[in-house]
């Protein structure tokens, strides 16, 4: 039983007295149902009861949003697996900016392969210009989202954020190329900007590095049987479909689709170190303890990932839960309540799949937190 539940049960038994006495009895969670059961296996890891319960309540309580999937795995057996009405394991969902961390090991396998250089000026025509400062951007500070460039996620109105512009409206033909011909608004490496745009130019970085060809369908094949031969193809990862724009550049920073289990299938190749199923090592583990260490800038981000560190500013609000969770936790995040949570020291992969608003993602990954706190720390 978890530090919450157990202070929740002392006070409710203090309260009982006081509470017959006017006349309230406290009600006990409704019974749990076939398919809350049903949820759980038999190599859930945790006692069954107990997890039944945490999952259904992700589905049944009030104020989380939508869950469309929820999946468990421990130590790479699935432990509990559900879903909402109309979706099930075939369902592809849309990744959203999950798709980043994806981008990120395609760039691992680029470095680790000798075709791109980490330290060194960022592989990008535009900015070798003599006298271009954007020519000091490196491909690390690409990957940890301090490249000082004007790329702006959110703004208002929506239509002027960088994202909207380069997805939907003069960008969306060519994104790369819309994303690299912003200027600097900082000096490159000097502060974190979160970025889908930054993402977008890591894709094109990557095709580039895979085939000289300007032709869009040779650009999408080039990306699309490398991720299939390296990635998708040696995980199982059947179902993945990424997206394109019309110039053949992997939107790379939010639209690949898959399977509640697929997305499953990456995280635990990503709690193994960058192995396969096989133990093959389809990415060097070095390229994964990169991935999942803080940047200079920011401790709690990685490279095109998210971790559960603690921030430089207590009061500033966390995308994730450190005060709950080993803070070597570290999550695939996606717009609207996509999550991908990795914990290695509880052997654990977590996949929350649906529609969240703000208020109600701080509230369901609370949730999320109490199905994780059912699994020890080793």
């Amino acid at each position: 039983m978890n530090m919450k539940r157990s202070l929740l049960t002392i006070a409710t038994l203090a309260a009982l007295p006081a509470l017959w006495s006017c006349g309230e009895v406290p009600q006990a969670p409704p019974p749990l149902t076939e398919a809350a059961l049903a949820a759980v296996t038999e190599e859930a890891g945790a006692p069954k009861r107990e997890l039944a319960r945490e999952v259904d309540d992700i589905f049944r309580l009030g104020g989380l949003g939508e869950t469309r999937a929820f999946l468990v795995m421990q130590n790479g057996s699935i432990a509990a697996e559900r879903y909402g009405e109309g979706y099930g394991p075939d369902t592809r969902f849309v990744s959203w900016s999950m798709a980043k961390t994806v981008t990120a090991v395609m760039i691992g396998m680029l470095v680790a392969d000798g075709r791109l250089r980490l330290d060194e000026s960022a592989p990008v025509e535009l900015w070798q210009r003599p006298g271009d400062p954007r020519g000091e951007i490196t491909l690390r500070q690409l990957l940890q989202m301090r490249s000082g460039l004007r790329h702006t996620e959110s703004g208002e109105p929506p239509y002027e954020s960088s994202e909207v512009r380069m997805l939907f409206l003069d960008g969306r033909d060519d994104m790369a190329r819309w994303a690299k011909e912003q200027p600097l608004e900082a000096e490159p490496g000097a502060k974190f900007e979160y970025s889908s745009s930054t993402s977008v130019i890591l894709a094109d970085i990557a095709a580039r590095a895979l085939t000289d060809s300007e032709d869009p369908d040779t650009r999408r094949e080039a990306v699309t049987d490398f991720l299939e031969a390296r990635l998708f193809g040696p995980l199982g990862m059947t179902s993945m479909v990424p997206e394109f724009d019309a110039a053949g550049t992997l939107i790379g920073g939010s639209l690949i689709h898959g399977t509640a289990r697929d997305w499953a299938k990456l995280g635990e190749f990503l709690r193994r170190k960058g192995e396969g199923p096989g133990g093959e090592q389809l990415v060097p583990s070095r390229w994964i303890d990169r991935m999942v260490a803080p940047s200079p800038r920011s401790p709690h981000y990685g490279l095109q990932t998210w971790l559960n560190r603690p921030m430089n500013d207590p009061e500033e609000e966390h995308p994730l839960f450190p005060d709950r969770a080993p803070h070597s936790m570290f999550s695939l995040i996606g717009h609207m309540g996509q999550y991908v949570l990795v914990s290695p020291e509880q052997r654990l992969t977590v996949v929350r799949l649906g529609h969240s608003n703000r208020e109600e993602r701080i509230a369901m990954l609370q949730q999320v937190a109490d199905v994780m706190e059912l699994y020890p720390v080793r």
